[in-house]
C-alpha cells in the first residue's frame, strides 16, 4: 500500500488570516489540493516579468469599509515575497486573495424588525415596505464597517506548454471567478472547461464495472455512484473493494459512477468527477519528502522543489486524461515561459501607484456573502 502526503479527506480552499497567512505556505502546503482544470485556446505568450506588470494593477487590497468583498492579486509564493507570478517548471504560478465582509441576512433582518418594532411603537403607525426597504439600507450601511472580515487565498498556475490553466478549487465558481480576474488583468484569456469525446460517467463505469481503469491509473477504494433520472439516488463508496457484488448490483440498476478515486502511476492519488475535475490530491510521501529533503531548510527552495514536483505529476496524470477520455489537444503554444523566464522573487518592479483590486460586486442580497 502507497503512502500518500495528507489527510483522507482534504482540506478544500483554506482560508487565510488578514494578520498572517503564513501557516498557509508551511510544510506540504505548496502543492494543491484540488485541480480545476482548462484549456487554452490561444498561445500563452507572458513570461513571469510581464505577467507581473499586468497582474499589478489588479493588486488586492483589503475591503473598505462599505464594500461586501474585495478581489485581488496576492504574492504567488506567500507574503515573503514580492512576485505577484513565479516561474517554475515551464509554469507560471499565482494567486489571488478575496476578502469578504461577515454579515448574515438573518443578523441584518433581525435588526430591520427591532428598528421596525420601535418604530411602531412609538409613533403608533404601520412601517410601509418602501421604509423597511430604506431600513434596512440604512442598517446595512452602519453595520458593515464592523463586521468581521475572512480572507481565501485561492492558487493557480498557467502551463503555456502543455495548454493549461490549472486552479486549486474544488468549485466551478471559485475556479471561474479567478479566470474573470485573470481576463481582467490581461483583457483576454481563453480558456475552457475540458471538453471529453466520450461520457466521462460511462467510461469511470466502465473501468469499475471490468474493475480495471485506463492505461496509468489504478483503481482505489472509493466512487460515487448517481441516477441519472434522479440526481437524489446517490451511493458513496469508501473503504472497499469496488469490485464487489454491491457495487456492481448498482451499476446494474443504471446507476452510473461520477466520481472516482485513482492512483496515476504509484505517484498520485486523486479523485476524478464527471466534469473531469481533480480532487483529494495526495503526491506520494517519497517523492515530497525527497524533494524537501535536497532543499534543506531554505524555504523558497523546498517551495520550488514541491512545486516542480506537482507541475510535473500534474502535467503526466492531464496527459493521461487526454487520452482516456478523447480531450481535444490545446492550441498551437507560442514561446511562453520557461523555467528561467522573467525576474526572481524579489526582484520585481513595485506596483503602479495607487493601484488596487477593484471591489466585487455580487448580485446577491450583500448581506448573504456566505
Amino acid at each position: 500500500m502507497l503512502a500518500f502526503s495528507g489527510a483522507g479527506a482534504a482540506r478544500i480552499d483554506p482560508p487565510v488570516g488578514d494578520a498572517d497567512n503564513r501557516a498557509f505556505f508551511k510544510r506540504g502546503q505548496s502543492v494543491f489540493k484540488n485541480a480545476k482544470v482548462f484549456r487554452l485556446s490561444a498561445p500563452f505568450e507572458w513570461d513571469q516579468a510581464s505577467l507581473h506588470e499586468r497582474l499589478s494593477a489588479q493588486r488586492f487590497r483589503p475591503c473598505g469599509p462599505l464594500e461586501v468583498a474585495t478581489i485581488g492579486w496576492a504574492p504567488a509564493l506567500g507574503p515573503t515575497a514580492e512576485a505577484l507570478a513565479h516561474a517554475v517548471n515551464g509554469c507560471l504560478l499565482v494567486a489571488a486573495r478575496r476578502q469578504e465582509r461577515l454579515l448574515p441576512g438573518s443578523v441584518v433582518s433581525e435588526a430591520v424588525a427591532e428598528r421596525v418594532a420601535e418604530i411602531e411603537q412609538s409613533e403608533l403607525r404601520e412601517v410601509s415596505r418602501r421604509e423597511r426597504t430604506q431600513l434596512r439600507e440604512a442598517l446595512l450601511t452602519e453595520m458593515l464597517p464592523q463586521a468581521f472580515t475572512r480572507s481565501r487565498l485561492v492558487r493557480a498556475y498557467i502551463d503555456p506548454q502543455g495548454g493549461w490553466a490549472v486552479v486549486d478549487a474544488s468549485s466551478d465558481k471559485v475556479a471561474e471567478e479567478v479566470l474573470s480576474l485573470l481576463r481582467k488583468s490581461l483583457d483576454s484569456f481563453p480558456a475552457k472547461p475540458l471538453e471529453a469525446s466520450v461520457p466521462v460517467s460511462e467510461r469511470l463505469s466502465a473501468w469499475v464495472a471490468g474493475g480495471q481503469a485506463g492505461e496509468g491509473f489504478e483503481l482505489e477504494d472509493q466512487c460515487e455512484l448517481r441516477d441519472p433520472s434522479d440526481s437524489r439516488s446517490v451511493v458513496r463508496c469508501r473503504g472497499m473493494d469496488l469490485t464487489v457484488p454491491e457495487v456492481k448490483a448498482h451499476l446494474d440498476s443504471g446507476k452510473r459512477v461520477v466520481a472516482l478515486g485513482l492512483t496515476w502511476q504509484e505517484h498520485l492519488s486523486l479523485v476524478l468527477d464527471e466534469s473531469l475535475g481533480l480532487k483529494r490530491l495526495r503526491f506520494a510521501d517519497e517523492l515530497v519528502e525527497t524533494a524537501v529533503d535536497d532543499a534543506g531548510e531554505d524555504e523558497l527552495l523546498r517551495q520550488e522543489a514541491e512545486l516542480n514536483i506537482m507541475t510535473g505529476q500534474l502535467r503526466a496524470v492531464l496527459a493521461g486524461i487526454m487520452q482516456a477520455f478523447g480531450v481535444p489537444p490545446a492550441a498551437e503554444t507560442g514561446s511562453g515561459a520557461g523555467p528561467q523566464s522573467g525576474l526572481p522573487a524579489g526582484s520585481v518592479p513595485e506596483a503602479p501607484a495607487g493601484s488596487s483590486a477593484a471591489p466585487v460586486s455580487p448580485a446577491q442580497d450583500p448581506t448573504s456573502v456566505s
